[in-house]
């Protein structure tokens, strides 16, 4: 397709590591790369300005959020979802499939304890062959969401990324129920790939990878997927209970991807996954991870992370990382940040995830630079 391409510059002799570009209508994303997740079309606590600033090239927004407010419309309205929060540069959407897992389960974290228990009062009404019927969180109201609804959703939010609807299953399910959602996801991925091609947009789709922790279904899922004409690939559903199952479960997996096309691993983010991953030939990652420590005081280092609301921090008035260039680091001590998180100012928040936004960007730009020079 005209604006969406992938090109690997760099492939490592090393392991299955490489470096590449990801074109798009709104500029390239470098890979590996970090993805933040701006649930409602920002990232929490930031303004997308700033966002521009720290050099984030892709950004995750939530379909199922935007479609309950303000609505897709109005977004539509507003010339898309660029124009509508004033983002210059690449933008992805997922297809509201996560909510059906969460809504009905909770966090990935609620379901592993609770061993695959249903929420009390879940917004999940139904799931059926057509899709999914929802009860909106906001007002009540009942919502269909189907392959067409939800591809259609993020043609009027035009994201330059795009990802059909499927269901996650939880990790604590029965082999004869993963196989019947194995089953209905590709048939709804189908489906969603046929709406989207009928007005591309110049949108690009990636299809997601699904089959639990069965390996047999994995390679499945790969078989299936790559005969489509997708434009990139996301490795979604449970990725196991330990890290150790992920990475098992991504060294079989990713081989089985064409390597002329992207990948994405949906979900995960956090630093000892990323390290263990880009090895394994991941190309973008998203997560929640590095925003939602921030705003809990944690800050990242290349030592770890430390937790800035302590008292040994109280007089400590360097700043949070030497020669970190971030607007935080370069004007404010680790001793006024420990204030305002104290004294539980906004602002805190702010500092904070302006920081750690910061030390994911510059982390990826070290991978590459890693890559290319056969470190990794």
């Amino acid at each position: 397709m005209k604006d969406f391409h992938f090109n690997v510059i760099h492939s490592s002799k090393k392991s299955r590591a490489r470096v590449g570009q990801i074109h798009t209508a709104h500029g390239i994303i470098d890979t590996p790369n970090f993805v933040a997740v701006g649930t409602n079309g920002t990232i929490k606590a930031l303004d997308n300005a700033l966002v521009h600033d720290i050099g984030l090239q892709l950004m995750f927004c939530n379909t199922y959020h935007l479609l309950l407010q303000p609505g897709t419309e109005v977004v539509r309205k507003a010339g898309g979802l660029h124009q509508f929060i004033n983002r210059k540069l690449p933008i992805i959407t997922d297809s509201g499939g996560f909510q059906v897992f969460s809504l009905t389960y909770g966090s990935v974290a609620d379901e592993l304890k609770s061993r695959g228990t249903k929420k009390q009062g879940g917004s999940v009404l139904k799931i059926t062959e057509e899709g999914v019927l929802f009860r909106s969180y906001r007002d009540g109201k009942k919502i269909m969401l189907t392959p067409e609804s939800s591809v259609q959703a993020q043609k009027d939010l035009g994201a330059d990324i795009i990802i059909p609807f499927d269901e996650l299953p939880p990790y604590h399910i029965t082999s004869e129920a993963l196989l019947t959602s194995f089953e209905r996801t590709h048939r709804w991925e189908k489906r969603s790939l046929e709406h989207h091609q009928s007005h591309r947009q110049g949108q690009a789709m990636y299809g997601v990878v699904h089959g639990g922790i069965d390996l047999q279904l994995r390679q499945r899922s790969c078989e299936i997927l790559t005969k489509l004409p997708f434009d990139g690939y996301a490795i979604g559903g449970s990725m196991g209970k330990t890290k150790e199952e992920m990475h098992q479960l991504l060294s079989f997996t990713l081989p089985l991807l064409p390597v002329d096309k992207p990948n994405h691993l949906l979900g995960i983010g956090d630093l000892g996954s990323i390290e263990r991953s880009i090895p394994l030939g991941i190309d973008t990652f998203d997560s929640s991870y590095p925003t939602r420590s921030a705003r809990h005081g944690v800050l990242l280092t290349k030592s770890g992370g430390i937790n800035v609301t302590k008292n040994e921090y109280a007089t400590n008035f360097s700043p949070i990382e030497e020669g970190c260039e971030c607007p935080t680091c370069s004007r404010f001590s680790v001793a006024y940040l420990h204030h305002l998180f104290k004294a539980r100012e906004l602002t805190s928040m702010s500092l904070a995830t302006t920081h750690n936004l910061y030390f994911m960007v510059k982390l990826m730009q070290t991978y590459r630079e890693k890559i290319l020079e056969g470190v990794v």
